[in-house]
C-alpha cells in the first residue's frame, strides 16, 4: 500500500468536515452488500429499500479502488470521499475512520468500504434502527437496519458463500436471502447494482460492469433479476456489433444467437441474427426467421435495405431482392 502522509490525512479530513452536512440526509434503511469476485477482481455494491431510488444515494464504485455502500440516514459523502480516500492509499478501515471521526451523526450511519484486494470495514451506528447489523466475510461484508428480523444479514452472508454463478447472481442471491428473511421492515421499493472492474482501464466507458436501478416496484428484487438478464443479453449484442463492424461475420453469428438464446422472442435479436446468416450465405436458416420477423413489423423489411449502404450486410442484388420479397 503506497505511503499516505499524517499531513494528508489531516487535510482530508477537514475538508471532508467542512463538507459534511451539507445536504438533507435521506431514510434510506435498507439492506445492502459489498462484495468481489476472486477470479475476475470485479467489485459490486448491491442494495434494495422501502425508498425510491435507493441506487442513487447507497451505491458507489470506481474500478481499480472500490466500492461503497452508504446507508440507514445517509450521508452521501461517505460515497464520494471514501472512494477517493482509498484511491489514495488508505485501506477501507482507515478511510471509514476519518469519515467517522469528522461525522457528528456517526451513530446514525451504517456503511460498509470494500477496496480492490477485497479488503472490507463495516460500520453499523450504534443508533440504526433495529434490527441493524453486519456480517463480514472473504472478499465480502453485508449489512442491514430497520430489517422486520435480526437473521437478515446472516442469512445473506451464507446465500453470498454458498451460491455459485459470477458476481452478479452471487450478489443477487444474497439479496434475494434477505427478502426470504422478510427483508425491510417497511416493505421494499427500489434496488440497484454497480458492478465495476478490479483494474482501470483507462477508459472509463470500458470500467462499469453492469449499472442498474430499479426506482420504483412492486416486487424490486424480482425486477432486478430480470435487468440482470437483459443486460447480460445486450452485452452479448454490444459484442456482435463490434464483430460486425470489423467484419467477423462468424463470430458475431455466434454472439447474437447467444443473446437470442437468453431472450428467444426479441424480434431484435433474431433479426441480427438472421442478418449475420445472410452475410455467411446461409440463406436456407435465414429467410424462415426474416420473413416471421417482416410480417410483424415491416420496418425491418425496410432497414434490411439501408443495412447494404451502410456495409452491415454483404449481399448480391438478387439475393436482396429475394429477402425483400419474403
Amino acid at each position: 500500500m503506497r505511503f499516505v502522509s499524517f499531513f494528508f490525512i489531516i487535510i482530508i479530513s477537514q475538508t471532508i468536515s467542512a463538507q459534511f452536512h451539507k445536504k438533507a440526509e435521506p431514510f434510506a434503511h435498507t439492506y445492502s452488500i459489498v462484495a468481489k469476485d476472486s477470479i475476475t477482481g470485479d467489485m459490486a455494491v448491491a442494495v434494495q429499500s422501502h425508498w425510491f431510488s435507493v441506487g442513487s444515494v447507497v451505491t458507489y464504485g470506481k474500478a481499480g479502488v472500490g466500492v461503497v455502500a452508504t446507508q440507514s440516514l445517509v450521508n452521501p459523502s461517505y460515497g464520494s470521499k471514501g472512494l477517493a480516500l482509498m484511491e489514495q492509499g488508505l485501506s477501507p478501515q482507515q478511510a471509514l475512520n476519518v469519515l467517522l471521526q469528522n461525522d457528528s451523526g456517526e451513530m446514525y450511519r451504517q456503511v460498509a468500504f470494500l477496496n480492490h484486494k477485497g479488503s472490507v470495514a463495516t460500520h453499523t451506528g450504534s443508533k440504526c434502527i433495529d434490527e441493524a447489523g453486519h456480517r463480514q466475510g472473504n472478499f465480502f461484508s453485508v449489512q442491514a437496519n430497520m430489517m422486520l428480523k435480526n437473521t437478515v444479514w446472516d442469512a445473506m452472508a451464507n446465500a453470498f458463500e454458498s451460491s455459485n454463478g459470477d458476481l452478479s447472481e452471487r450478489v443477487l442471491a444474497a439479496l434475494k436471502a434477505a427478502e426470504n428473511e422478510k427483508g425491510d421492515i417497511r416493505g421494499k421499493q427500489s434496488a440497484a447494482i454497480l458492478i465495476v472492474k478490479g483494474e482501470a482501464t483507462g477508459n472509463s466507458w470500458e470500467d462499469v460492469v453492469m449499472d442498474l436501478r430499479v426506482d420504483d416496484h412492486k416486487n424490486p428484487v424480482q425486477e432486478l433479476e430480470r435487468l440482470i438478464k437483459v443486460h447480460k443479453a445486450y452485452d452479448f449484442m454490444n459484442k456482435g456489433d463490434l464483430a460486425m463492424e470489423v467484419g467477423d461475420s462468424k463470430n458475431a453469428e455466434s454472439l447474437y444467437l447467444e443473446a437470442q438464446k437468453l431472450f428467444p422472442d426479441n424480434l431484435e435479436m433474431k433479426y441480427w441474427y438472421a442478418i449475420n446468416l445472410l452475410n455467411n450465405k446461409d440463406f436456407n436458416k435465414a429467410y424462415p426467421i426474416l420473413k416471421i420477423i417482416f410480417n410483424k413489423d415491416n420496418n425491418w423489411r425496410t432497414l434490411t435495405k439501408r443495412l447494404v449502404k451502410s456495409g452491415l450486410l454483404s449481399i448480391s442484388e438478387a439475393k436482396l431482392s429475394e429477402v425483400m420479397q419474403l
